[in-house]
């Protein structure tokens, strides 16, 4: 038995299919989906619906107007803020729920409760205790990233190998180092991921609370111009929200490559 080639030879009388890389696989569903889009849109749906062309055509003009970059970087600045916050407040509460058995009987539970809890229904409580402004939007943000931080370092440190423990005692190290000079740098992979959800989460709550409150930002951008019928240029707000957490990710897929490079994940295998 001959095994396939590339060229997608025949193995038992099947023919293979040639093998083509993950881009170019991308590269080419994109561009079935987006003419998909294109003929639906003109064949079934209204003139105003944003179609593919359109948008790229409304991209110059988008990107001359000032208060689409306001809006990009007041969404931004919030997200960044917000996240560093999660981030912080998530590690520390996410070591506690890891290092101390009690603390993780008595709030494992409600951490995954509100985890699992839609951002939307604690969004009308936020603005009663921040008010309609950017606290409200700050807090939407620092809750919807929070939980999913503190899950994963809580995973990480009860995966701490215990063996490093066991020297760090040997050597009568203290609390402090056994907590942060081992406990936290072997859940950094754990953090990592947290923060790769986290950062989705953050964008999701930053729109949301800027269309439920209508502070400044692209989710009002987005808002205003869909009501006015501007349907392609609201989209591009859409793709640079897209932008922002493929800029993130890319971040976090070089950190976990650069310095963790033993670390894999399953969909990183499979390519």
């Amino acid at each position: 038995m001959t095994a396939p080639s590339r060229q997608g030879l025949s193995v038992n009388g099947t023919v293979t299919l040639p093998v083509m890389s993950p881009l170019l696989i991308r590269v080419v569903a994109g561009i079935v989906i987006l003419g998909l889009w294109e003929l639906g849109t003109r064949a079934f749906a209204a003139p105003f619906v944003a179609r593919p062309l359109n948008i790229i055509a409304a991209v110059p003009k988008v990107f001359a107007d000032p208060a689409y970059w306001a809006a990009s970087l007041s969404t931004l600045s919030a997200v960044l803020l917000g996240l560093a916050i999660a981030l912080v407040l998530g590690t520390l509460i996410g070591l506690v729920l890891g290092r101390i058995r009690g603390a993780d009987r008595m709030l494992s539970f409600w951490v995954s409760s509100f985890y699992a809890m839609p951002m939307i229904a604690a969004l009308p409580l936020l603005t009663v205790w921040f008010g309609f402004d950017e606290g409200a939007r700050l807090a939407t943000i620092v809750f919807a990233a929070l939980f999913s931080v503190v899950i994963n370092v809580a995973d990480g440190a009860r995966s701490t190998p215990a063996e490093y423990l066991e020297v760090g005692r040997s050597y009568r190290a203290k609390a402090r180092h056994i907590w942060f000079d081992i406990t936290l740098l072997s859940a950094v992979p754990y953090l990592i991921a947290g923060a790769r959800l986290a950062a989705g989460r953050t964008l999701i709550g930053a729109t949301l609370a800027e269309i439920y409150t209508a502070v400044d930002g692209l989710g009002y951008y987005i808002l205003a111009n869909a009501r006015g019928l501007r349907q392609n240029e609201a989209f591009v707000g859409v793709l640079m929200l897209c932008f922002f957490g493929l800029v993130f990710e890319g971040l976090m897929v070089y950190a976990l490559r650069r310095w963790f490079p033993w670390y894999r994940r399953d969909d990183e295998a499979a390519t």
